[in-house]
């Protein structure tokens, strides 16, 4: 009897369609397995942020995922954050002057937590695509003459001022009362 399961086993390996098979098999096995680790661990930090920020979760176009980036780049970085600005700069959403004698323009920061800046042009795009008063912002500044790539920017600030004031806001509040 273990002989033939022998001859079995080692002529599924010597064959090629029976390998592929065996390997296909294993690899769906594997895929499925980490894809409910994915599920459980999103339901995770799902739950973790809902509690932890739900101020910024409710935000439009902020998700878990986003949540939590920003919330790690404002937390390991607490002695930076002195203003909008300083938290600007730090997701890299702060605007560079790039500009060349009469022309006046700025470019965007390519500094600053990259995780952070795209967490940022996530909830712009997002934006961008359902929110109708963003749809209107884009519309009116493309009517000036200014670029996708500038309007981008200039919208990436407006969200990182908004995730300043959701995170760090009620903090400073609540420090300023109790100094006074």
């Amino acid at each position: 009897m273990e002989s033939i399961a022998l001859d079995t086993a080692s002529t599924r390996r010597r064959d090629p369609t029976a390998a592929t098979k065996h390997r296909l098999r294993s690899l769906g096995r594997r895929y499925l397995a980490l894809d409910e680790e994915v599920r459980s661990l999103n339901k995770e930090l799902d739950a973790l942020t809902s509690r932890i920020v739900p101020q910024l979760r409710e935000r439009f176009g902020v998700g878990s995922d986003v949540a939590a980036t920003l919330v790690l780049a404002a937390g390991d970085n607490g002695g930076r954050l002195r203003s909008e600005a300083a938290f600007s700069m730090l997701c890299g959403s702060s605007p560079i002057p790039a500009s060349s004698g009469a022309v006046h323009r700025h470019r965007l920061n390519r500094g600053g937590d990259r995780q952070a800046n795209a967490a940022l042009h996530r909830v712009v795009l997002a934006r961008l695509r359902w929110q109708e008063p963003t749809k209107a912002y884009m519309a009116r500044h493309r009517a000036e003459g200014k670029s996708e790539t500038e309007i981008i920017r200039c919208l990436k600030r407006c969200v990182a001022r908004e995730v300043y004031n959701v995170l760090v806001g009620p903090l400073e509040k609540a420090l300023s009362a109790d100094a006074a």
